[in-house]
């Protein structure tokens, strides 16, 4: 007996169930109810599907500023580090980026001159 079914072990979709935690970069431990309390709560990310919500519940975006083109503007915490990568005729310099987004701080390398560009004089 298999998720209270007769049968082989083909995988059946049981019902939508809450993710406690992220396990590894692939598997979730889900919230199973307490007739499920012989199977174990990890799952692999393939064998779980994506959950279509309910369209009458609203997500509030008033944390979101969204401009014109529907996009939003990401803002840098700090400028970690510089580095010159010599090209066959140029040299090129990179500055190291740490950005914040709503939950997740990112770091990557920018040119240097694109970040010159976003920069914003602010006047005294």
């Amino acid at each position: 007996m298999r998720f209270g079914k007769k049968g082989k072990l083909s995988p059946r979709y049981i019902g939508p169930y809450k993710i406690i935690r992220r396990v590894g970069q692939v598997t979730y431990e889900l919230d199973l109810p307490s007739n499920l309390e012989s199977v174990h709560p990890v799952f692999h990310v393939s064998i779980l599907r994506k959950y279509i919500g309910d369209p009458s519940i609203v997500v509030p975006v008033d944390d979101v500023q969204v401009i014109d083109q529907l996009s939003y503007e990401e803002a840098h915490i700090a400028i970690l580090d510089r580095q010159i990568r010599r090209l066959r005729t140029k040299d090129v310099t990179s500055v190291k980026v740490l950005w914040m987004n709503k939950n997740v701080e990112e770091i990557t390398w920018e040119a240097e001159e694109d970040m010159k560009s976003r920069l914003v004089a602010v006047p005294l």
